[in-house]
């Protein structure tokens, strides 16, 4: 499912206008975004957790060369799935 697709989906299940159903999964994804920058998790119960997980430094290979080559350490948003959604898809 595609973006246009999630809010034509969104629009129908609360019974909005595509417009509004976008604006409001606009505004979801950009509260999301600021709280993951502010290290804060975002939880909904029974959804999942969205929050930013710290890769440490690690070493590597060139795939062309074969060389070690440092990775350095960083940041990355990740998703973990709650209980009810995980219920939900079995």
């Amino acid at each position: 499912m595609n973006k246009t697709q999630l809010v034509e989906a969104i629009a129908a299940s609360a019974n909005l206008k595509k417009k509004d159903a976008e604006a409001a999964l606009n505004a979801f994804t950009t509260v999301v975004a600021d709280a993951l920058k502010k290290g804060e998790k975002v939880q909904l119960i029974g959804f999942g957790t969205f929050e930013v997980k710290t890769r440490g430094e690690r070493v590597g290979r060139n795939p062309k060369t074969g060389e070690a080559i440092k990775i350095a350490a960083s940041k990355t948003p990740a998703f973990v799935a709650g209980k009810g959604l995980k219920d939900s898809i079995k």
